[in-house]
C-alpha cells in the first residue's frame, strides 16, 4: 500500500474516532448552546475564564486602558469582569493582529509525497522549533513515509494575488521522528536548505505553551493550511470553540481535507490545537452521511459529507506526551528548541545531564513568569546545574524607574524572591507589572507602566553567594535522593537554621506522629529522616512539592545565617533603590525577609510610606527573630504594612502575621490557583492586594 493510501486509511480511522467523541459529548454541547442562547458569551468555568483573562493581561493582548474601560462602568463579580475583558479581546483587535497572523502563517507548509512518478499533496505541517515540523500521524504514519515526502513553505499568493515561488525542503526522519496514533500527531526534523540554515531561521516557528489560559469556550479560532493541497488559506470567520475534552477540542470553522496537520490559533496567534479531522454526521450504525441524508461512499468525495464540526488535538496534550517519551539526549536537545513554556525542559532535567544545545540561532522565546522552583527543575538545580557565571551575570543589573514616574516624588519598588538567577530583569519587571495591572483593573484603578517601577535585581548575586557558601561539594545518588538530603545546606550553622524553619512550619501545620505518617505513606521509609517526613507532610498539605518548599527554606536559612550573604544581597539591592522620596515597596517570598532588613539601611531621605509583603515566611519565629530589625514589631520607618498570603502556600505557614506582629499590620488571605499558590502574579492579581498598592501611588 502506498503512502497516500495509508494516509487516507488512517484519516478514515481518525474520522470515525472524532465522530464517536462528538456523539459522546452531546449533553455538554447542548448545555453550552443553552447558555449561549441565554446570552452567556463565554460559557466556560470560572477557573478557565480567570486563567484566560490573566494570560491576556499578562501578554498585553488587551491594552490596560481597554481593560479598565471594560470593567469600570459598574460593580462586577469576578466572572463578569473576566467576561468583559475577554469580550474586549474578541470584539476589537489591535493593528498587530494582521502582521502577527502573517508571521504565524509563514511557519505553515504544504506536505506532499512522491509516489509512482507523481507528487501528491497529503496535508499541512507547521514549524514548532528552528528545525522541527508538526503534523498529523495520519499524514506521516511512520519514518518511511516521511522519507518519501517533502514540504513547501510560502506556497501561497502574494499581496498582488499572484502565486509566490515556494521553497521546497526535504524531511529528515532519521534525525528526529516521533508519532502517536491516538493523539494523531507526528513531529519530524526538516533538513536544512541549500544555505545550510534550519528552516526556522527563514520562516520562523511557533512557540508552544503547556500553560493554561490560551482559549475558552466561545472564543474564536483561526486555522491556516492547505485545503485540498491548494495554496495556503486561512479560516478566520464564523468559528469558535464549542467543547473542550481532556485531549481534544471541538470547534466550528471552515476546513477541508488537506488542512490535516494545520495549526489552530487563538486570536493572539498562539497554537492551541493541532487540527486533525472534521466531524461528520453519522447514522445509528456509525456510517458517515451525506448532506442529503444518504450513506456516504468513498467515490462521493469529501465535499458531499455532512460536516458537523472540526476536531483538533490539544497542544498541551501533545506536549505532555512528548515530555514522557524515553528520548536520547540528542533528541531532547532538539526538543529544547520548542521553548521554555513547552514544559519539556523539566523532563530533560529529570532525565539526566543535558546534551549540548543545538547550534542553531533564532528568535528567543519569551521567558516564562518567575515562580518558585518546580517539581522537576528543582532536583536538577540541586544536583549540579551550574549557577550563572560572573561573565553571564554582568549584563543583568537592577532597573531604575524613568524620571518623573508618579510625579517624581513617589517611587514603586518591586523586590523579588529566590530562584531568579539567570533571568532577564526587564522581563521579570514586566511580569510583576502585568500581575499588578490585573489586580488594578479589577480594583478600578489605573494600571502602571513597567518602566515606572524600580526593580532591584539580586538573583545572580545570591546564586553566586550561595555557591561560595556551600564550598563543600555534594555527592548524592540522584535516583535515591530526597529533597531533605540534596537541598539541605552543607554548613552546620545554616543547616541548623534550615531544620529549625522546616520543623516549625511542620509543627504549625500539625504534622502527625511518625507512625501515622508512615501508615499514610507520607515520607515513609527507613532511610528517610525526620526532616524529609516534615517536608513530605508540608507537600501533602499544600499544592507545592517537597523540593520547592525545601529550596525556599534553604535559601532563607542561608541568608539569615551567613552575614556575608546578607550583606552582599542588601548591597546589591541598595544599588538600585531611590535615595530620597516616598517609597511603596512590594516584596515577595525571600524578598520580604530582605525587605525588612533593608529598612535598617535605607537612605535617610527615603520614607517608606507603604510595604506590601506577599507569600512571606515572616510569621515563623525562626525567621523573624533573626531579622536586623528584630521582631515581631512593625519598624517605625514602615508607615503602613499590608500582608497578602494564601492558606495553601506553605511558605506562608506563619500567617496571618497579625497574630505575631504588633502595631497596625493588615492581613489578607487569598485563594491562588492550585499549582501557583506561591506565584507573585497570583498574589498581585487580587483586587484587594493591588488596591493597597495602587491607592498609595495616588496619595
Amino acid at each position: 500500500m502506498g503512502t497516500a493510501d495509508r494516509s487516507r486509511r488512517e484519516r478514515d480511522h481518525q474520522l470515525a474516532a472524532a465522530a464517536a467523541r462528538y456523539g459522546e459529548t452531546g449533553d455538554e454541547r447542548r448545555a453550552v448552546e443553552r447558555q449561549q442562547d441565554a446570552g452567556v458569551a463565554f460559557p466556560d468555568s470560572r477557573e478557565a475564564l480567570a486563567a484566560r483573562a490573566a494570560r491576556l493581561l499578562d501578554r498585553h493582548a488587551v491594552p490596560a486602558a481597554m481593560a479598565v474601560e471594560a470593567v469600570r462602568g459598574e460593580p462586577l463579580t469576578a466572572p463578569a469582569a473576566y467576561e468583559r475583558i475577554l469580550g474586549a479581546s474578541k470584539e476589537l483587535q489591535a493593528w498587530s493582529f494582521l502582521p502577527r497572523g502573517a508571521r504565524a502563517a509563514r511557519t505553515v507548509a504544504r506536505i506532499s509525497v512522491r509516489e509512482n512518478g507523481r507528487e501528491l499533496p497529503l496535508g499541512t505541517g507547521f514549524l514548532v522549533s528552528p528545525g522541527l515540523l508538526m503534523t498529523n500521524h495520519h499524514v506521516l504514519t511512520d519514518a518511511e513515509a516521511a522519507r518519501q515526502c517533502f514540504v513547501e513553505f510560502d506556497a501561497q499568493v502574494t499581496v498582488d494575488n499572484t502565486p509566490q515561488s515556494p521553497t521546497r525542503l526535504e524531511l529528515d526522519p532519521d534525525g528526529f521522528f516521533v508519532t502517536d496514533e491516538r493523539l494523531d500527531y507526528a513531529l519530524v526534523l526538516v533538513a536544512a536548505g541549500a544555505d545550510g540554515r534550519p528552516p526556522g531561521e527563514t520562516f520562523g516557528w511557533n512557540r508552544l505553551s503547556a500553560q493554561p489560559g490560551k482559549l475558552v469556550i466561545g472564543e474564536p479560532v483561526n486555522v491556516v493550511g492547505h485545503p485540498m493541497g491548494r495554496l495556503k488559506e486561512i479560516a478566520v470567520r464564523d468559528n469558535m470553540l464549542k467543547v473542550r475534552l481532556d485531549d481534544f477540542l471541538h470547534y466550528w470553522t471552515d476546513t477541508e481535507p488537506g488542512n490535516s496537520g494545520s495549526p489552530v490559533f487563538n486570536d493572539q496567534w498562539e497554537v492551541v490545537a493541532l487540527h486533525h479531522s472534521g466531524v461528520p454526521r453519522t447514522d445509528g450504525q456509525g456510517r458517515v452521511l451525506r448532506r442529503d441524508g444518504r450513506v456516504w461512499q468513498p467515490g462521493d468525495g469529501d465535499d458531499a459529507i455532512d460536516w458537523l464540526a472540526n476536531e483538533g488535538v490539544r497542544i498541551s496534550s501533545v506536549l505532555r506526551h512528548l515530555a514522557a517519551l524515553p528520548l536520547t539526549p540528542g533528541e531532547r536537545a532538539l526538543l529544547a528548541g520548542l521553548g521554555p513554556e513547552a514544559g519539556l525542559g523539566l523532563a530533560q532535567a529529570a532525565a539526566g545531564p543535558a546534551a549540548a544545545p543545538s547550534p542553531v540561532a533564532g528568535p528567543v522565546a519569551a521567558a516564562a513568569p518567575a515562580a518558585v522552583a518546580g517539581t522537576a527543575a528543582a532536583p536538577a538545580a540541586a544536583l549540579g546545574v551550574p549557577r550563572p557565571s560572573a561573565e553571564s551575570a554582568a549584563a543583568r543589573a537592577g532597573l531604575r524607574a524613568r524620571e518623573g514616574a508618579f510625579g517624581g516624588h513617589r517611587h514603586l519598588v518591586f523586590l523579588h524572591g529566590r530562584s531568579q538567577e539567570g533571568k532577564d530583569p526587564e522581563q521579570l519587571r514586566r511580569t510583576w507589572a502585568a500581575g499588578l495591572n490585573q489586580g488594578l483593573v479589577r480594583a478600578g484603578l489605573a494600571p502602571v507602566d513597567p518602566a515606572d517601577v524600580w526593580f532591584p535585581y539580586y538573583g545572580d548575586r545570591l546564586a553566586r553567594a550561595l555557591t561560595a557558601h556551600e564550598a563543600v561539594p555534594r555527592v548524592v545518588e540522584a535516583p535515591a535522593a530526597t529533597a531533605a538530603e540534596v537541598v539541605a545546606p552543607v554548613t552546620p550553622a545554616a543547616r541548623a537554621v534550615y531544620e529549625e524553619i522546616v520543623a516549625e512550619a511542620a509543627t504549625r501545620w500539625e504534622v502527625p506522629p511518625q507512625r501515622q505518617l508512615a501508615t499514610e505513606r507520607i515520607g515513609a521509609g527507613d532511610l528517610v529522616g525526620a526532616l524529609q517526613r516534615q517536608l513530605s507532610w508540608l507537600a501533602a498539605r499544600s499544592d507545592l512539592d517537597a523540593w520547592a518548599i525545601a529550596l525556599v527554606f534553604r535559601d532563607v536559612a542561608a541568608y539569615l545565617e551567613d552575614r556575608r550573604i546578607r550583606d552582599e544581597v542588601l548591597d546589591c539591592v541598595l544599588d538600585t533603590m531611590p535615595q530620597e522620596g516616598d517609597v511603596v515597596l512590594v516584596a515577595h517570598s525571600l524578598g520580604t525577609v530582605v525587605g525588612l532588613d533593608l529598612v535598617t539601611r535605607l537612605s535617610p531621605g527615603v520614607h517608606l510610606v507603604h510595604l506590601t509583603t506577599a507569600g512571606s515566611p515572616l510569621g515563623l519565629d525562626s525567621v523573624y527573630t533573626r531579622l536586623l530589625v528584630g521582631g515581631p514589631k512593625r519598624p517605625d520607618k514602615v508607615a503602613d504594612w499590608f500582608n497578602v498570603w494564601c492558606p495553601t502556600d506553605p511558605v506562608t505557614i506563619g500567617c496571618p502575621l497579625g497574630d505575631d506582629w504588633a502595631d497596625g499590620l493588615t492581613d489578607l488571605a487569598v485563594l491562588n490557583a492550585r499549582d501557583r499558590a506561591h506565584h507573585i502574579v497570583e498574589y498581585l492579581a487580587h483586587a484587594e492586594a493591588a488596591r493597597s498598592i495602587g491607592s498609595r501611588l495616588m496619595s
